[in-house]
């Protein structure tokens, strides 16, 4: 049964009934009475709005009109619309035949471009060849400093290359010599007090996850292959990853800052300036960029080495920057102006650097070889001064404490080494599982844990050398760890392609 509207005698599409009258109405209609009238249509009675009340009704259908209930007219409803139909589908494959023929021109004008970029890119790469093979080359002797007087001008549109060494001038060396007299009356002022705020032994203990990150790098090429975090402020994270990029992460915020595109081969060291919104970075490409993180570009591009850069390390006075390389050799390079101050190696050693580290005061500094050697040097003399032996294969990471009379340094052989810098020797030798990979040690900012990424991550309370945390969240190799300001968190980071963080 079809309900009838009392008023339009049509099917009502809302139907309500009212109660004063029992009428069925259109909602539409009725409205429109009661707003001119204010009673029943049918009775005279009042009636308002509210008190209509709605009926729940499927869809109606309304009767066709008179004109489309014979058969020609209906065979006439139906040529039209078959006709409608028709013209609405041609109208359609013209559009696609459109988008089909704008596909195939923007596709061919994107492959025009791509071959066009790659020529370029190759005509790029032979003239800096060119270049490098026509700059004088300086014999060398060893150990001795490689040094020249003319810097080399920037490329306009690029990033400025520099891979000529202008020396160091007395001015430098009295600028480290008084910035480690500094850095030296502070620590003794300190003296052994720990910080207050540090967090003590037994609350590190409790640490677990709390925050794992794994959007920073692509996904196709995986894995993180360094880490740090900004001195200043330690909820900027820096890492370098197997995709080339270097990428800037506020954990705070727990999004991403900046990524940064340049290098052609992996990311494997990166250093967050402690003062300057100003990020480092090395790979094996044999370059050693400086990023703008405000700027979003990279400002300079430092060609200290023929080979490889292994590591990175930033003086104290924030003004220098220390490199090691599989050419055997190690670069002392002004960041603000690009040039590299000098270039030293041992040849009576003939062997690979794999890592370098400043001294806390910045006048020595220590680098790993890939024969298991550990060399510390003194930068104004750029002379080896001390060599420490005792692992069994490449070094691939060393750290020094805060106090700067501990040296820790790790091998491929699965163990870890302490050394007294006052007495250079070995004083303590932690032996970690079989076939376990040391990728990266780190003392927290008071020297009081070192902490030790590899196969896992553990951490070790200093003197004691007790271990007091033991992570094994990753499910690659950790590549990358770093402490929170006061300890108050420790980040990793690791081939999982994941950047993990743990707290209380």
């Amino acid at each position: 049964m079809s309900l009838v509207c009392a008023i339009c005698n049509e099917v009502p599409e809302h139907p309500c009934v009212s109660p004063v009258s029992n009428q069925v109405f259109e909602r539409r209609l009725i409205e429109k009475y009661i707003a001119e009238n204010g009673t029943d249509p049918m009775n005279g009675q009042p009636l308002s709005e509210e008190q209509l009340i709605d009926i729940k009704v499927s869809h109606p259908i309304r009767p066709k009109a008179p004109s489309a209930t014979s058969i020609p007219a209906i065979l006439k409803s139906l040529q039209d619309e078959w006709d409608a139909v028709m013209l609405h589908s041609f109208t359609l494959r013209q559009q696609l035949q459109t988008t089909r023929q704008e596909l195939s021109h923007a596709l061919y004008q994107h492959d025009a471009a791509c071959r066009v970029i790659a020529r370029l890119t190759k005509e790029v790469t032979a003239a800096r060849e060119a270049l490098a093979t026509l700059k004088p080359q300086a014999g060398l002797v060893a150990p001795q400093a490689i040094a020249a007087s003319q810097p080399t001008a920037g490329a306009g549109g690029e990033p400025m290359e520099i891979n000529e060494q202008v020396g160091m001038t007395p001015e430098i060396i009295q600028k480290l010599q008084d910035k480690a007299t500094i850095l030296t009356t502070e620590r003794k002022k300190r003296g052994k007090t720990v910080p207050e705020d540090l967090v003590r032994a037994e609350d590190l203990g409790k640490y677990h996850q709390v925050a794992s990150h794994v959007g920073l790098h692509s996904a196709s090429v995986p894995g993180i292959l360094a880490l740090d975090l900004c001195p200043s402020d330690t909820s900027k994270v820096l890492t370098g990853g197997a995709d080339k990029n270097v990428v800037v992460f506020d954990k705070n915020e727990e999004q991403i800052v900046a990524t940064f595109k340049g290098h052609t081969k992996k990311v494997t060291s990166v250093i967050y300036h402690p003062s300057q919104s100003v990020v480092f970075s090395a790979s094996p490409d044999s370059t050693i960029r400086v990023w703008s993180v405000t700027g979003g570009n990279c400002v300079q591009v430092v060609r200290a080495h023929e080979a490889g850069v292994t590591g990175l390390s930033l003086h104290a006075t924030g003004d220098y920057l220390l490199s090691s390389s599989e050419d055997q050799y190690w670069a002392f390079s002004d960041i603000q102006t690009g040039r590299v101050l000098t270039k030293v190696t041992d040849e009576s050693a003939g062997c690979a650097l794999t890592c370098a580290q400043f001294h806390p005061d910045g006048l020595i500094f220590g680098t790993g070889t890939a024969d298991s050697q550990i060399k510390i040097w003194d930068l104004k003399e750029r002379t080896n001064v001390a060599n420490f032996p005792g692992h069994s294969g490449p070094v691939t990471s060393i750290a020094f404490s805060e106090n700067g009379y501990y040296l820790a340094t790790g091998a491929q052989d699965s163990s870890l080494k302490l050394w007294d810098l006052r007495k250079l020797k070995n004083f303590k030798t932690i032996t970690l599982d079989n076939n376990y990979e040391v990728k990266s040690l780190v003392f927290d900012q008071s020297g009081t844990y070192l902490a030790v990424g590899g196969s896992d991550i553990r951490v070790y309370i200093c003197k004691q050398w007790s271990e007091v945390l033991n992570f094994t969240d990753h499910t690659g190799l950790v590549t990358g760890v770093s402490f929170g300001d006061n300890a108050r968190f420790l980040s990793s980071a690791g081939m999982d392609r994941s950047l993990k963080f743990y707290s209380l």
